[in-house]
């Protein structure tokens, strides 16, 4: 099976592409190198079933493929607010170009899309059905209101052209190969305890994360690919709630240091509460995650000490 994944040298992306391969499909990398790096898939590039295009979503694409993953969007607030115009432009017309060519190929395609459809919710674990609380002006909207559209023209072009898709929506996700500038809670506490530096918290630490380590992630994203049962969107994450406080506690004591925490002013629209409910991966994918966050972090810790060479 041929399968295309834009974003694919991104945080997410190589590790699709990794599984991908090691069931035996042809996999067509297509990135523009913003957030993805060549080195996150240059282990791959020797596999004759792999294949790395430089192209930017954005622009108009031809290939032929059976399947499309739509990974191609910076998820980070300090990447996607370095040029919010961009930013809804990908989500936006990569979404286009991305259901144009499933359309003509008769693909099966599946959009990555975010929690941050919800917004600063208001219903708590947050269900599929719930519709957000998502102010479209704000900062963080060239994300938030960027991948809600996405999701529009999928369930549009689904309904209109009987395109062949499946949607996902991402909950707070992390581990190797994640970028040490991505601005993310978890990133962020590592490379500043690695540095010996205070671990800044936002208020008191007290808002909630729940953070999904990346091979249960993708092992989710597969299985909503492959099942028949739904089209979305589906939630998926870990539903286990951390305090942003309890985080930096626990990269604290892993690695030991000098560093202690440190509380600055809460960011606008930052959300208070971030909880999938994941009763319908359950349901239909027959999946829930099996690591948990302290060996998660085991297992993020040595990227980041080899990032910044130490």
């Amino acid at each position: 099976m041929a399968t295309l994944v834009t974003g694919g040298a991104g945080f997410l992306g190589s590790h699709l592409c990794e599984r991908l391969l090691a069931q035996g499909e042809e996999v067509l990398c297509m990135d523009n190198f913003f957030t993805g790096r060549r080195k996150n898939v240059a282990h791959l590039l020797d596999n004759p079933n792999f294949e790395l295009m430089r192209h930017d979503v954005v622009d108009p694409f031809k290939v032929e493929v059976e399947r499309i993953y739509n990974l191609a969007c910076p998820a980070s607030p300090v990447h996607y607010q370095f040029n919010p115009i961009k930013t809804v432009k990908t989500s936006v017309m990569g979404a286009i170009n991305c259901l144009g060519l499933a359309k003509r190929v008769g693909a099966r395609i599946l959009q990555a899309s975010t929690s941050e459809v919800y917004g600063d919710p208001e219903v708590h674990p947050q269900p599929e059905s719930y519709r957000g609380n998502v102010n479209p002006i704000g900062l963080r909207a060239c994300y938030d209101e960027g991948k809600r559209c996405a999701e529009t023209l999928f369930f549009d072009y689904h309904r209109e052209n009987a395109v062949d898709m499946r949607v996902v929506r991402i909950f707070n996700t992390y581990g190797p190969r994640m970028l040490p500038n991505d601005g993310r809670v978890v990133s962020n506490f590592i490379v500043q305890a690695l540095q010996g530096e205070d671990l800044t918290i936002y208020g008191d630490g007290s808002q909630t994360r729940s953070f999904c380590f990346v091979d249960d992630l993708i092992e989710a994203m597969m299985r909503t690919m492959e099942q028949d049962q739904t089209v979305g969107p589906v939630n998926i994450g870990n539903p286990v709630e951390f305090t942003i406080r309890e985080l930096a506690e626990q990269v604290l004591g892993k690695i030991e240091g000098s560093s202690t925490i440190v509380e600055q002013d809460l960011p606008s629209d930052d959300p208070m509460q971030r909880k999938p409910d994941i009763s319908l991966a359950r349901k239909v994918l027959g999946w829930s995650p099996k690591i948990e966050l302290s060996e998660g972090l085991d297992r993020t810790i040595p990227h980041f000490r080899q990032c910044l060479g130490l």
